[in-house]
């Protein structure tokens, strides 16, 4: 049901499993619009069948067709309020148990309002006995019942095997990432060792400070104003190795420091604009970094200048870098997430973009 699925990134705040720290129910939130909705057409279907079922006569009841339907509806969203209702307390039994008592109380609710019918006359009377009827409906809804909640069951234990590859799928990539950037930082430091080994303890003091902000969670976000530190960082110590030859334009000011961003994305880019554009060019260049923020999508776009020697020399390390920044995004934020490279006017461009306007409402939130 479309109602209780969502990405990595909503889970955490999925209020419904507050009841069950660590453990996601998979009984959905049954009180929400789309739900109800889902279970409305599904009763209806439901009504549908059991007329079928029926011998047919010459002319179609539509008045029995209208009252079986208001007892199946009523039927249906009683037992949606109460398993909304009791959804904190049964996810705290082991899913088995807390499946049969959902069942358990759809047959009740069901017996209740078959007793109120009968007392109301509102269904009609039917050849078989009372206690026939009675137990023909309760096998119905138990059977109905158990057939949604194992369908709910199922699509919960894909949904939790969807999020742990996808969490495997993050680790692995950011492990790709994070020995890259160490390994190419560390060639930074180690050329200062010699020439200055004042600065080369302050990129030693930077790097530190790096890296303790950079070895969280993998796959985590951060927002655009840590990522940003933690980018100017790296080009502190890339700046003492470069010098004058590194100059930086940058064009971010209109980007909410609260917006969300996969930790060590931005460094990626500016160190691949180094080794592209800067490292091979005796007079240096300029890294122009450029944000923008629209319609609930963040464009991040970094240029260099574009040299073909500069190029067919580049590390294949640094490529392999950019493709794992967009297999990320892609994991993280979906298929309208991409990674694109350009080059025009003698300029090299790697444009980052993504959709992110509810985890930007979301971050503000909390």
């Amino acid at each position: 049901m479309s109602a209780e699925t969502g990405t990595m990134q909503n889970e955490r705040n999925n209020p419904g499993q507050s009841a069950s720290p660590g453990k996601e129910f998979f009984l959905p939130e049954l009180c929400l619009p789309q739900a109800l909705l889902v279970l409305v057409v599904l009763a209806e279907l439901l009504v549908l069948v059991l007329v079928l079922v029926e011998p047919m006569h010459p002319g179609f009841d539509w008045v029995r067709l209208a009252l079986i339907s208001l007892f199946v509806q009523w039927i249906v969203l009683l037992s949606a309020a109460l398993l909304c209702g009791l959804r904190p307390w049964l996810a705290r039994l082991n899913a088995g148990l807390a499946g049969a008592l959902g069942c358990l109380l759809v047959v009740a609710v069901t017996l209740a309002c078959t007793a109120v019918t009968d007392y109301c006359q509102l269904v009609g009377t039917t050849s078989d006995g009372d206690v026939e009827r009675y137990l023909r409906y309760s096998m119905i809804a138990l059977i109905m019942s158990a057939l949604m909640l194992r369908y709910f069951y199922l699509q919960s234990q894909w949904r939790k095997q969807q999020q742990a590859e996808l969490r495997a799928r993050i680790e692995s990539l950011q492990a790709r990432i994070r020995p890259h950037f160490l390994f190419n930082t560390l060639n930074s430091i180690a050329s200062l060792v010699t020439s200055d080994p004042g600065k080369a303890e302050q990129a030693v003091l930077d790097l530190s400070d790096l890296f303790r902000a950079s070895l969280g969670k993998p796959g985590s976000l951060t927002t655009w104003r840590e990522e940003l530190a933690l980018a100017k960082r790296y080009l502190s110590i890339e700046q003492y190795r470069l010098g004058e030859r590194l100059q930086l334009d940058w064009d971010v000011s209109a980007i909410p420091d609260d917006l969300p961003i996969p930790q060590l994305t931005l460094q990626p880019l500016l160190e691949n604009a180094l080794i592209y554009g800067i490292a091979p060019r005796v007079e240096g260049g300029v890294v122009r970094v450029e944000a923008d923020y629209e319609r609930g999508v963040f464009i991040l776009r970094v240029s260099n200048p574009y040299e073909e020697v500069a190029h067919r020399q580049a590390s294949s390390g640094t490529q392999q870098a950019l493709a794992n920044i967009g297999a990320r995004i892609t994991a993280l934020f979906g298929p309208l997430a991409s990674l694109s490279v350009e080059r025009r006017d003698g300029r090299h461009f790697t444009c980052l973009r993504y959709p992110c306007a509810r985890l930007t409402q979301e971050a503000r939130a909390i």
